[in-house]
């Protein structure tokens, strides 16, 4: 547990120097922070919820849920910058 929290808080310090970082590639950083997010919702959903236990079906169904709603998310994203 504790290695998970480590990593936990290390992808939050990333993703906030990332977001406070200067320069052009602020759409890159924003794509890349919200797969942290995605990556952080997955690792607290498996060790801290005990999802990793659950049966196989429903571990499935909650992985692909985190894919499709990190991906749903980004593709919205994209879609207003283009704009």
């Amino acid at each position: 547990m504790t290695f998970v929290w480590l990593i936990l808080v290390l992808a939050t310090c990333a993703s906030t120097w990332w977001l406070s970082s200067d320069g052009g590639a602020v759409v890159l950083a924003s794509v890349a922070i919200l797969a942290i997010a995605g990556i952080k919702v997955r690792l607290i959903m498996i060790h801290f919820m005990e999802l990793g236990r659950a049966p196989w079906g429903w571990r499935l169904v909650f992985e692909v849920w985190v894919v499709v709603v990190v991906l749903a998310i980004q593709a919205v994203y994209l879609q207003w910058v283009a704009a």
